[in-house]
């Protein structure tokens, strides 16, 4: 009896014979979005199933507050992970810019108390920027170092919490226009902002192409330098002004505020496909990981789970979703 030989399929036919399912539109692939409508939608429909809290205008009103924070930071994570950094100290600086805000506001109009703490902000991130780009320091290092001294300062500054009397202060993280928290808008435009900034301005692009090949963006005559100073710069004044409108919207400022925030920044850009590497990630998809992010916070709470589980699946989020990216690398 005689066997027939086959030839073996050719690598690239094995490979997409052990692809998963594409969903194609238009020629475009769209499968992580649509995986992102479907993870939400299952989250909304689970919320209100099984909680009479999730739907009331209450709840929904504090959770397009409570994703103020994570989205701003959020967003300035990503321009800083796009260029293949990280920035570890936006916690500290959302709160020392809320505590200066809040120390400022009984001496000076409410609205230059604000610009202070945003300016905060920005001159941490500057100084940053500076130290990583300009002497070739490591960003978590730097970052981390940073993460320590601002704390300190933001302890410096007071120790004891600082609750501003003046009613104006409060106006920024409570007001309504309309059906919408006017601090849910604000950070709604500098999504809608940076997202033509990264995609439709040299600077943004380059941000980006930095990420991927630093030397060959240098080789094409790119300041890289000034482009990761602007990065940090950027992180810094979303996380400045996430600091005013929490401070704001609780109504006092702590310099304990903030601890782990950075986490939640930088699972959000992860659970959007963002790559840690840098050269890669999406302001759409960064903003779909917030909203997964928050809804999964929100039902964890109206669940009764306490704050440290959260903690645990956060990571656990992030971990998981690093080993799908990385399988669908091998994959593709």
């Amino acid at each position: 009896m005689t066997g027939q030989l086959t030839e073996p399929a050719p690598p690239a036919a094995r490979a997409r014979a052990g692809r998963l399912p594409r969903l194609m539109v238009g020629g475009r692939d769209v499968t992580v979005q649509a995986g992102f409508v479907t993870l939400i939608v299952v989250l909304v429909a689970t919320a209100a199933l099984t909680s009479d809290a999730f739907l009331t205008q209450a709840n929904l009103t504090n959770l397009l507050k409570q994703m103020v924070t994570t989205g701003l930071l959020a967003f300035g994570m990503l321009v800083v992970i796009l260029t293949g950094g990280i920035d570890l100290s936006v916690g500290s600086v959302v709160a020392f810019s809320g505590i200066v805000t809040a120390g400022l506001a009984g001496g000076m109009p409410i609205a230059a108390a604000m610009a202070v703490g945003v300016l905060c902000g920005i001159g941490f991130g500057l100084v940053n920027g500076t130290l990583i780009a300009r002497f070739a320091l490591a960003p978590f290092v730097v970052t981390l170092a940073a993460l320590t001294t601002v704390r300190g300062l933001a302890f410096v500054y007071s120790e004891v919490p600082i609750a501003p009397e003046d009613p104006a202060f409060f106006t920024l993280g409570s007001a309504l226009a309309g059906p919408l928290p006017v601090s849910t808008l604000i950070m709604l435009a500098v999504f809608l902002v940076g997202g033509v900034f990264l995609t439709r301005t040299p600077a943004g692009r380059a941000i980006v192409a930095i990420g991927g090949n630093a030397e060959t963006v240098r080789l094409a005559g790119i300041n890289v330098r000034a482009h990761v100073i602007l990065a940090y710069t950027v992180s810094g004044a979303c996380a400045g002004l996430a600091g005013v409108i929490l401070a704001s919207r609780v109504g006092i400022a702590q310099p304990s505020v903030g601890v782990a925030f950075e986490l939640d920044a930088i699972a959000a850009c992860v659970i959007g496909g963002a790559s840690l590497a840098g050269g890669r990630g999406s302001v759409r998809a960064t903003f779909g990981g917030v909203l997964v992010l928050v809804l999964i916070n929100n039902l964890l709470n109206l669940y009764g789970v306490q704050s440290f589980w959260q903690q645990v699946l956060k990571g656990l989020i992030i971990i998981a979703v690093i080993l799908v990216q990385r399988t669908n690398r091998v994959r593709a």
